[in-house]
């Protein structure tokens, strides 16, 4: 179909899989570059998503290509978008080779950010996570700990009591609002209050090594880890941008547009509660908006 195309979709995980189906069933020309990182690649089962429920992040990826290539006028490049230029209608995407797109959807994801703890990173996705809708199914009732990642009061002291009644609070050296002090204290939570200096896996469990030099034996560590967007892309084009908790993510309307025209952005990227079909649904809804915006330009 050549180098010009209706449609360049940026990421192809959840979101730029689901946008490039809708605008392939409008048999619109579209291309999906993706790098092959998903943010759930560090997990062994992705969980929550029916039909696919419990199946290897890899395995949910590939068989999202596979629904999309059935269509003639999509393609995916296993490419990086290195710079995108131009505007509504005439878009230069700039991969391993040029393209020419009237329309642009970024859904490339965001970046995970972890507190600079030795041994924390290694587990991430396994032993450490953030989503107890994700993973807590499968760990519940395990000794699990909780570990703070900001002054503020952490949301898992609440919710993690329906998963598992062996809890451990770790502050990490953030002042605990006393409220959730109580709460803990009602719960019968131990609070630790020092840094964590380290996390050691020893196997079925992990030493969380503070800096007082107690060790706290947990299976399981639940953490809100800061994030970015996963590229500069959204800077480039001068996407508008909000703050969330954890970090900025692109501004978009009801119908995923971004604060540049012609410019759709769905998934995490595009809003502070992350998951695999919230993304999903964003990136249906930016492929028919897109492909409206094709039929019907707006001022």
């Amino acid at each position: 179909m050549g180098n010009d195309i209706d449609v360049a979709i940026v990421g192809g995980s959840f979101a730029g899989l689901a946008a490039g189906l809708m605008l392939a069933r409008a048999r619109r020309r579209i291309v999906v570059f993706d790098e092959g990182h998903t943010r759930n690649r560090f997990a062994d089962a992705g969980h929550g998503f029916f039909g696919m429920d419990g199946l290897p992040p890899a395995e949910m990826q590939r068989r999202g290509q596979s629904d999309l290539l059935s269509y003639p006028s999509a393609r995916i490049m296993a490419a990086r978008v290195n710079a995108i230029s131009g505007q509504d209608g005439d878009f230069i995407i700039n991969a391993s080779e040029n393209w020419r797109a009237k329309k642009v959807i970024l859904a490339h994801g965001m970046r995970d950010i972890l507190p600079d703890i030795p041994g924390l990173a290694t587990g991430w996705g396994q032993w450490a996570m953030q989503c107890p809708y994700c993973h807590g199914y499968e760990v519940a009732d395990q000794p699990t700990g909780i570990l703070m990642t900001s002054a503020t009061a952490p949301h898992h002291l609440t919710m993690l009591r329906d998963w598992t009644d062996d809890l451990a609070l770790f502050c990490n050296g953030h002042p605990l609002p006393d409220e959730a002090r109580a709460k803990a204290k009602a719960w019968g939570i131990p609070v630790y209050d020092m840094p964590v200096v380290a996390i050691k896996d020893d196997g079925a469990s992990r030493s969380i090594l503070l800096a007082d030099g107690v060790q706290v034996q947990r299976a399981v560590l639940y953490l809100v880890s800061q994030s970015e967007p996963s590229c500069d892309l959204p800077a480039q084009l001068g996407c508008a941008m909000e703050q969330g908790m954890t970090g900025p993510f692109v501004s978009v309307d009801m119908m995923q547009r971004t604060s540049v025209a012609g410019v759709f952005a769905a998934g995490d990227l595009c809003r502070p509660m992350y998951g695999a079909l919230f993304a999903a649904a964003d990136g249906a809804r930016a492929g028919t908006a897109t492909h409206h915006a094709l039929l019907f330009p707006e001022p």
